[in-house]
């Protein structure tokens, strides 16, 4: 997919970073009114690193109460997405059932209705519940279940060739191939990018570039958060013979690292690896992956596959308190960050593309606590 160069040398927003981050601003701001921007991706197409390789899941069950709020925000805009927004359903409400063992299950029981509450719709499940809808688990591995009905598998493509189809509807620019060398400061303020297609000025330049943020953050003197990008590997193979996982939900086991779900017509894992490296187009991690394999034998033997389909990993980024950081940089006005989404800027993506829009269109938001997401939380 190629793009022509910038029209012009001057916009309102320069965006740097074609993933669902960047590409949910554009989106939201276009909405706004706001469309004198420019969208730049590295990449020769949008989504190539973390967006394109995630697991693709709304789960709004989260151990970080900041990002369960997010989550359960964004939902709404995935179950019943603007008229016209998208050709195909943004989710199938497959389920996430998520395993627990004591004493976390008792705790988790209790919270349950402060849960829903908050607008997440759960069901408890004894350990033989699960595994009636899962037949494959070991009963004896895990002390009961939060079943989240309404959540599923997200339609990345869809999400995001939305997001960019309906911005540049509204006259925001695409510019893909094209990386940022320097960013231009001036007076102390932001003023725009050097990039290898030329120089465009700028009353704000975003910080979308996920794995990336950190450097793009360097090049404009912003203040020096420690981002953290992490490996996440995941694999595909067949279902056991015999047996119809078709109406499976997503099942996560925070006791054995590992999740798995139905996908074309096998079975996606993930050992829920984390491990922390530079910036890189990430490969699987086939020592995480055994483990994981390993894991998995306990709590579902019948699924160890003896071959796998595919294999791939993405970069998952997080700030240290493992929270989005959403807003103008304290140190270096003009600059935004949209980064340390950590694993889910997409299940995320319209609520935090929504707030930075209102952040950069009117200085705040009625939408959230924009203090919780600050980069001054780290100043």
């Amino acid at each position: 997919m190629t793009h022509p160069p910038p029209t012009r040398s001057r916009y309102e927003v320069v965006i740097v970073g074609g993933g669902i981050a960047g590409a949910a601003l554009a989106y939201f701001l276009a909405e706004r009114g706001l469309a004198d921007v420019l969208l730049l991706e590295r990449e020769s197409q949008p989504g190539y690193h973390a967006t394109g390789r995630s697991a693709a899941t709304l789960n709004e069950l989260d151990a970080v109460s900041t990002l369960q709020r997010l989550k359960v925000l964004s939902a709404p805009f995935l179950r019943e997405p603007p008229a016209g927004f998208a050709d195909n359903p943004l989710l199938d409400p497959s389920g996430v059932m998520t395993l627990f063992r004591e004493p976390l299950w008792s705790t988790l029981r209790a919270e349950a209705p402060s849960f829903a509450a908050s607008g997440l719709r759960l069901e408890l499940l004894a350990p033989a519940e699960a595994v009636a809808r899962v037949p494959l688990l070991s009963v004896r591995e895990f002390d009961g279940a939060l079943l989240v009905p309404d959540d599923g598998h997200i339609d990345v493509h869809e999400l995001l060739t939305s997001y960019l189809r309906h911005a540049a509807r509204r006259g925001v620019e695409r510019c893909f191939d094209t990386e940022v060398r320097t960013i231009r400061v001036e007076g102390g303020r932001c003023a725009g990018i050097v990039t290898d297609a030329g120089e465009m000025h700028a009353r704000w330049v975003v910080d979308a570039a996920g794995a990336w943020a950190g450097r793009v953050a360097a090049l404009a003197g912003a203040l020096p958060i420690a981002l953290a990008p992490c490996r996440r590997t995941i694999v595909t193979f067949a279902a056991p013979a015999g047996v119809d996982i078709r109406d499976w939900p997503m099942v996560a086991s925070e006791a054995h690292r590992v999740y798995f779900a139905p996908e074309s017509g096998g079975l996606l894992l993930s050992p829920m690896d984390e491990t922390p490296m530079e910036p890189c187009d990430a490969r699987p991690d086939d020592v995480a992956l055994a483990a994981g394999l390993e894991r998995l034998r306990a709590l579902a033997p019948r699924l160890v596959p003896q071959t796998l389909r595919r294999k791939w990993a993405g970069l998952r980024t997080f700030a240290p308190d493992r929270v989005p950081v959403v807003g103008e940089d304290p140190q270096r006005p003009g600059f935004f960050w949209l980064a340390g989404q950590g694993g889910c800027g997409i299940e995320t993506s319209p609520i935090l593309g929504a707030i930075a829009a209102d952040l950069i269109v009117e200085g705040r938001t009625e939408r959230f606590d924009a203090k919780a997401l600050s980069p001054a939380r780290f100043a």
